[in-house]
């Protein structure tokens, strides 16, 4: 990991940027975006890098979508679409210079995770995996641009702040309701349980802990009465296949 706390600025369509970079087309590809009011270096972009990089050796691309991020949510969310069709288009760039959707793990947090579902739509859900964290809930109940599981090859979506920050529904091939979805160990706010589910994502990166259970409906996972099949919630693993509902309890 040549530079894994300085960023390389790599632009779409400028082959330079890419080839004076340490980007190795032969190794896996993650992609982190951010959510609402979120920038290039915050602590969410920080964390995930750098547990990435402890976790193997990786490319890993952070999406700066400040500019749009930082306005009003409704600006914001608006915009969400279209930036993430313009990085399927960069993922599809890479592609054409040699790397592989194969090994491509896109990783969006609160808007963020809807973000992450356009670019994979915009490969023609080539994308291998798709992790969604608290995928935002305001106004996107209806929205047909949301994340939906046909978005990648495996959509996973960890869901900790569902009655106010975070989305519902299950939206993925495997849902994850940790806690039973709602609010989280240790938060006394709604934004602190929607963040919690970063926190659970770097956790599961580094320690692969995670052993969830099955759940026949979303309303036994908030109630807390899945006894189902095992199977871990997050991690850094391209080969993840499940499906379903799913809970864990955390400390």
């Amino acid at each position: 990991m040549p530079n894994p706390t300085t960023p390389q600025v790599i632009q779409l369509h400028n082959v330079n940027s890419l080839h004076n970079s340490n980007f190795d087309s032969s190794k896996p590809i993650k992609v982190i975006v951010h959510g609402w009011n979120g920038d290039g270096s915050n602590s969410m972009n920080r964390q995930l890098t750098e547990a990435f990089l402890q976790d193997g050796d990786y490319n890993v691309f952070v999406l700066d979508w400040s500019q749009l991020a930082n306005r009003n949510y409704l600006t914001a969310k608006n915009g969400v679409p279209a930036v993430g069709r313009r990085l399927g288009q960069f993922l599809n760039w890479l592609v054409s210079l040699g790397a592989s959707f194969d090994t491509m793990h896109l990783v969006g947090f609160s808007l963020g995770g809807h973000l992450v579902g356009n670019a994979g739509r915009e490969t023609g859900a080539q994308v291998r995996r798709i992790t969604a964290l608290d995928p935002a809930g305001p106004l996107w109940g209806g929205d047909r641009e949301r994340l939906v599981e046909t978005d990648a090859r495996y959509v996973e979506v960890m869901h900790t702040n569902t009655l106010f920050l975070g989305f519902t529904d299950p939206c993925g091939h495997a849902d994850f309701y940790p806690n039973g979805g709602r609010s989280m160990p240790g938060c006394w706010t709604n934004s602190c349980s929607h963040g919690r589910a970063v926190d659970y994502m770097v956790a599961s990166i580094r320690y692969n802990h995670f052993l969830a259970n099955e759940c026949g409906s979303r309303s036994n996972a908030t109630s807390n009465r899945c006894t189902g099949a095992v199977y871990h919630m997050g991690n850094s693993d391209l080969n993840k296949s499940g499906s379903g509902i799913y809970r864990v309890n955390t400390a």
